[in-house]
């Protein structure tokens, strides 16, 4: 009889159970529709919207700007490589003068958004810049037809200018699997006989060919993404072409064709980097060793203040450059930053991230959890497809975003007029949350990616030990988990926060009338040829990115 009165409960746990990775089921496939939804309404838009535009963009515009996305993208990629490469390996593996420094300083461009570096280097490198005022004062030229300086408004400006702030992903790559590779198949290659260079060049960087290929699939990504430094500087990208073609020439269907072409990169960027990852899971099998197990090679003479120079070189151009141009131009117009314009935009920035550091948090948390506790073909699925967004750049977003969100709009207005003769105006497609909806899609993976790591430094123990003192699987979650998580939380909402701050692509295409963040301010300024005026909105911009940058510093210097 007690055997048989206590079955009924054990069913109920099971019920209950079941209900809840059904809610979970559903809330992850929810969620994989809120990035979906963009994505097919940009092909529905692409397909059904007209041929008009078509064969003039296939004829003047396309095969250009397919061109000079795959220069940018191929030249961005090389140079990062070797910056990031090489400074990676001296930083792992030998050990010269101010190492320790270094190795957490090459980290720091990380914090400056592409578009301010690209204006601040406009700055620096124009004819009344520093760069060209020392070259006129040591050979005595007197104006710009005396002497050949290149132009920062070009291709290989734009190169120059991502190249310096974006190696950091390949930086951090490859610092960490060179790290991980210890000292073992170096010191097998040297008793054969290799050099140092050898080494390097023949053991050390075929082992690191998967963390390469992820940071440059990230450069990639970042590249293709990027509006304001190549609007700035001149160089007709994809992205640039998605932004003239609707704005400028009033052809959202256009628009979205272009993108449509877009997308085919983004989504072979990401076979790329999926591949990568899985070479990546073996290439490390076996060879970790510890990280303070590493015997760094001592340079000496000449060698160990190259190492330092080249080490030195791209902080000061990925990072010092800009902060020091933008830095001397906002000391000069303290006044603004209580200037009404700026707080408006500020205002704006803090609201705009909040919100979508609140929603890409529980949708990631959703789908980490649900990882958790029990994988199934829906959870898979809604995971896969959550992480897309990330690689889809802001300007194809913004198409996909506002076209479903506008036919909401219109038809939610059409029935308020038909029922109550009111007039509900654009409630989503001409307010923040268009560009709330936008980040959120764009950056969920962040947020998802850094609530599965914190998921997995938790046993799986504490939720069967909860379950067996009675607990269910929602007091597990709120009286156990979300505790144990809230680092991971905190840490997740904080690079959505910030990352959306620093967003422009989406932002500046979404913006209703009379709505500025401190992004989209400074690239009005910038298009007024106000770099000066815009250098207060870019420093805050730089020190809220400069938080996670130093975050991430301080843990290399520490594993150092």
């Amino acid at each position: 009889m007690h055997f048989i009165a206590k079955r009924p409960r054990r069913r109920h746990a099971s019920s209950g159970t079941g209900l809840t990775h059904r809610m979970l089921g559903i809330w992850a496939g929810l969620s994989s529709a809120i990035v979906l939804m963009p994505i097919l309404a940009i092909a529905w838009l692409a397909v059904s919207g007209g041929n008009a535009d078509w064969p003039h963009l296939v004829e003047n515009v396309v095969p250009r700007a397919v061109m000079r996305t795959l220069l940018l993208v191929a030249l961005t990629g090389a140079f990062t490589a070797l910056i990031g490469i090489l400074t990676a390996w001296l930083a792992a593996t030998c050990d010269f003068p101010m190492r320790r420094l270094l190795s957490a300083a090459l980290v720091l461009p990380l914090a400056i958004p592409v578009y301010l570096a690209a204006y601040a280097f406009g700055e620096f490198l124009t004819f009344t810049g520093p760069v060209q005022g020392l070259v006129r004062a040591l050979f005595g030229f007197q104006t710009s037809r005396d002497y050949w300086f290149p132009d920062v408004r070009s291709l290989g400006g734009a190169v120059l200018v991502m190249s310096s702030v974006l190696y950091p992903y390949i930086y951090l790559a490859c610092r960490s699997m060179f790290l991980m590779q210890g000292r073992a198949a170096a010191d097998v290659a040297r008793t054969l006989g290799a050099g140092p260079v050898r080494v390097f060049l023949l053991v050390q960087v075929p082992m690191a060919r998967p963390a390469i290929m992820i940071g440059l699939t990230l450069v990639a990504m970042e590249t293709l993404n990027d509006i304001g430094a190549v609007e700035f500087l001149g160089v007709q990208t994809l992205t640039f072409s998605i932004y003239d073609t609707w704005l400028n020439r009033g052809s959202l269907a256009g628009a979205a064709q272009i993108a449509c072409i877009m997308l085919v990169f983004v989504i072979g960027l990401m076979m790329i980097e999926r591949a990568a990852r899985r070479r990546q899971r073996f290439a490390s099998h076996k060879t970790t060793a510890a990280v303070h197990d590493v015997v760094r090679v001592k340079l000496a003479g000449w060698k160990k203040w190259a190492a330092t120079a080249v080490c030195l070189l791209p902080v000061l151009s990925g990072f010092g450059v800009p902060f020091l141009v933008l830095g001397n131009f906002a000391l000069k117009r303290l006044d603004q930053f209580l200037a009404p314009r700026l707080l408006d935009a500020f205002l704006h920035s803090v609201l705009v991230s909040g919100l979508t550091a609140l929603a890409s948090v529980f949708l990631g948390f959703v789908l980490a959890y649900a990882a958790r506790t029990g994988r199934s073909p829906i959870t898979d699925v809604a995971g896969r497809l959550a992480s897309f967004g990330y690689g889809v750049p802001g300007t194809v977003l913004a198409i996909g975003v506002l076209f479903p969100l506008a036919a909401i709009d219109n038809a939610l207005d059409a029935r308020m007029r038909a029922y109550f003769d009111v007039s509900t105006g654009l409630i989503m497609s001409g307010t923040g949350f268009a560009i709330i909806y936008a980040c959120t899609v764009r950056f969920l993976t962040m947020a998802e990616g850094t609530l599965e790591a914190g998921f997995h430094k938790l046993s799986p123990h504490l939720d069967m030990a909860a379950r067996a003192l009675g607990r269910t699987s929602a007091q597990t979650l709120r009286t156990v988990l979300l505790p144990m998580m809230r680092p991971a939380v905190l840490t997740a909402a904080l690079l959505v926060f910030i990352e959306t701050m620093k967003e422009l692509s989406a932002t500046i295409m979404l913006r209703p009338f009379n709505f500025n963040t401190l992004a989209t301010l400074v690239y009005e300024d910038a298009s007024r040829a106000r770099v000066e005026d815009a250098s207060v909105a870019a420093i805050i911009i730089v020190v809220a990115g400069m938080v996670p940058v130093i975050l991430v510093s301080r843990s290399l210097e520490n594993r150092s």
